[in-house]
């Protein structure tokens, strides 16, 4: 039987409510569990703890406090040093090319937003997001990777990276979670979605009272615990390799470079990595290098 990494989390807390279930929270509340570097570094570690015991057979991703979770930190602006405290798990040279800002910035993402997200989009068992409150595009690359999602009926989901002169997040799962033409006016219009409508578009799966969210998730994760371990790795991987034979690897890709160049052309135009048009509640020292955290809107 393999045996987990046990870490002392600072961002996350690691629990197992239940039999063959764990249970990971983002765990920053006095920052909206807006997400720094060490915190999806620390997330990923857990997803690797629980993806490693052989006794957990669901993993559910929750949050503690009011939302969950505000998008990227955007006070964090030079991250070099978070980055270095950690092994690379991507295939991306690692994040040491500091000396050009745009291949810097397009290491720091393909390691730990799109990097992350398909990691734990494919880890080997279930994944259910339980989300309550706000859900600001970075939150997205959090829930879309989870395998289902149940949302509190005060929830809301948001993309603003238009608005601040970003073509979309780094993990552009948008037209695969909510249909194409629904997909153009969310990221069109930088507009909320509440969890009714996203549930009639079908990127979640319930939508239920908010204190009965966890309750409802936990019963949700044991009842799939019920079942083999082995046929629920490989219906994912079944239902995982039918959407990605669609085109979504490709697309994606695509995506994730053109992110890239509105990174590079708001650098040039802006001296920073988003229009501080889209931006009235950011300072400029907050966003102004090009490797700081790209920034969501914080909740207000």
């Amino acid at each position: 039987m393999s045996q987990p990494l046990v870490l002392e989390y600072k961002t996350i807390a690691y629990e197992k409510p239940a039999p063959h279930i764990a249970r990971i929270s983002l765990d920053r509340a006095d920052k909206r569990n807006a997400q720094d570097t060490h915190l999806l570094y620390e997330l990923n570690a857990a997803m690797d703890c629980a993806n490693r015991d052989d006794e957990v057979k669901v993993i559910i991703l929750a949050a503690k406090g009011e939302h969950f979770s505000a998008g990227h930190d955007v006070s964090e602006v030079d991250p070099t040093d978070a980055m270095a405290q950690w092994d690379t798990i991507g295939t991306f040279c690692g994040y040491g090319c500091a000396t050009s800002t745009v291949e810097s910035q397009m290491t720091r993402e393909k390691e730990i937003y799109i990097g992350f997200s398909e990691r734990w989009r494919n880890i080997a068992k279930p994944t259910i997001a339980q989300v309550q409150g706000k859900c600001i595009a970075g939150g997205l690359m959090l829930v879309w990777p989870c395998d289902l999602i149940v949302a509190s009926e005060d929830a809301l989901f948001m993309d603003n990276t238009v608005a601040m002169g970003v073509c979309g997040i780094e993990f552009f799962a948008h037209p695969w979670e909510m249909g194409l033409r629904q997909a153009k006016e969310f990221l069109f219009t930088s507009g909320w979605v509440n969890a009714q409508d996203a549930w009639r578009m079908g990127m979640v799966n319930h939508v239920v009272a908010p204190e009965k969210l966890a309750d409802f998730t936990l019963a949700l994760a044991a009842n799939i615990a019920q079942k083999p371990s082995f046929a629920l790795k490989l219906a994912k991987e079944a239902l995982n390799a039918a959407q990605d034979a669609q085109g979504r690897v490709s697309a994606m890709q695509t995506a994730f470079a053109l992110h890239q160049v509105t990174h590079a052309h708001n650098t040039q135009r802006f001296g920073m990595l988003l229009d501080p048009t889209g931006m009235p509640r950011m300072t400029a020292g907050a966003v102004k290098k090009p490797v700081a955290a790209e920034s969501e809107t914080s909740v207000k």
